[in-house]
């Protein structure tokens, strides 16, 4: 070594080293930490189903906990508690249920569709589409009002409903292919936010603009071809 060499500067402690050291002073069991990146630690249970993921919230205080399984988001929350962080990740790998892991982590938050899911899994057209309006709860989408009142008009269409909703800088389109939304679109694309209306366009042409988000819908929902889906 070079004893005329700077010294290294002292790197800032990843948070999957916290999480791990705060456990093994608590004497709780986790399973192993990934870590993709220094701010996020990732735990996954033995069969690889079920993970949680915790980072630090844009504050930089709180931490940002969300439980993942069945392929999909299922629930989530913040808390500043890091005793209490600890035991989502040993709940939820270790086999215990949303209201059981939310008796534990009383900050963990979930609507009723994540239990329907986690007991009998949801098709994937219907867990898309509520995981799509389950956004609005979540930073950075509860921002964006608008997109979210979109997604809850087309929800309320039957028709669409059987569709999948695709999503691209917030305009919303369907698709009759589950596997390859983008190859099998219907034409129409609805943007929430085009000069503060709701712009309907048909293969890039415009079709309206409209002041709801319905009247949007609407128009779309009475130019689709009878029979059209279910998505496949």
């Amino acid at each position: 070594m070079d004893p005329e060499a700077e010294p290294d500067e002292e790197t800032e402690e990843s948070i999957a080293a916290e999480l791990m050291r705060a456990a093994e002073e608590l004497g709780i069991d986790l399973p192993e930490s990934r870590a993709p990146y220094a701010d996020l630690a990732e735990f996954v249970d033995a069969g690889g189903d079920r993970q949680v993921s915790v980072s630090r919230h844009d504050d930089g205080v709180a931490f940002e906990v969300n439980l993942y399984g069945r392929g999909a988001r299922l629930a989530g929350g913040l808390t500043t508690d890091l005793a209490v962080v600890l035991r989502v990740p040993a709940a939820w790998t270790g086999g215990a249920g949303l209201e059981e892991t939310r008796e534990a982590a009383p900050f963990i938050a979930f609507r009723p569709w994540a239990l329907v899911h986690e007991r009998e899994p949801l098709g994937r057209v219907e867990l898309t589409w509520w995981t799509k309006l389950d956004r609005v709860h979540l930073p950075p989408y509860d921002r964006h009002p608008r997109a979210h009142a979109l997604l809850a008009a087309a929800h309320a269409e039957p028709v669409l409903r059987r569709l999948m909703p695709v999503n691209s800088h917030f305009n919303l389109w369907f698709s009759t292919s589950v596997a390859n939304p983008s190859e099998a679109g219907v034409g129409y694309v609805i943007d929430p936010n085009d000069e503060g209306l709701y712009a309907v366009r048909h293969n890039g042409e415009l079709l309206a603009r409209t002041r709801t988000p319905q009247e949007a819908v609407a128009l779309v929902v009475a130019r689709l071809p009878e029979g059209l889906g279910p998505a496949a």
